[in-house]
């Protein structure tokens, strides 16, 4: 694993899936968290790159452009499903941001509500959450 992570956070193993990002210093409501980086990809190569996966790493910034978290990333891309998140994500100026819900304190994992995903809709949450919906992506209802 890289030993380059975005400052404040580090990455370990997580009770929720595999690895996660965690903090390590205090992070206040409303307060950055952290950037998304990586390699910045298209919808052509985001289809190439999601062919056989079972881990997924990239994030959409607009209609076209991606960025995988696999290439180059600071720790962000281990940034766990959470049906109960503590931080959210915007997109500002092409640049993917996350910011604290809540304060978040050291030895949290960082959790992020993915809502819609490149991962299939049957894609199972296990973050253990209260409210967990049990799918990572909310599934739109049907009229």
């Amino acid at each position: 694993m890289k030993s380059k992570f975005s400052p404040g956070l580090t990455v370990k193993r997580s009770q929720i899936d595999g690895h996660g990002c965690f903090a390590t210093t205090r992070f206040l409501k409303g307060r950055k968290v952290a950037e998304y980086v990586g390699e910045k990809i298209s919808r052509s190569e985001i289809a190439r790159r999601l062919k056989g996966q079972r881990r997924i790493y990239i994030c959409s910034i607009d209609s076209y452009w991606a960025i995988d978290g696999s290439r180059s990333g600071n720790g962000t891309q281990y940034i766990n499903h959470s049906c109960e998140p503590n931080c959210y994500a915007k997109i500002l100026h092409g640049h993917l941001l996350f910011f604290a819900l809540r304060q978040i304190e050291p030895g949290e994992e960082i959790l992020l509500d993915y809502q819609e995903s490149y991962h299939s809709d049957e894609k199972r949450c296990t973050c253990g959450a209260p409210s967990c919906r049990r799918r990572i992506n909310k599934i739109k209802m049907k009229d």
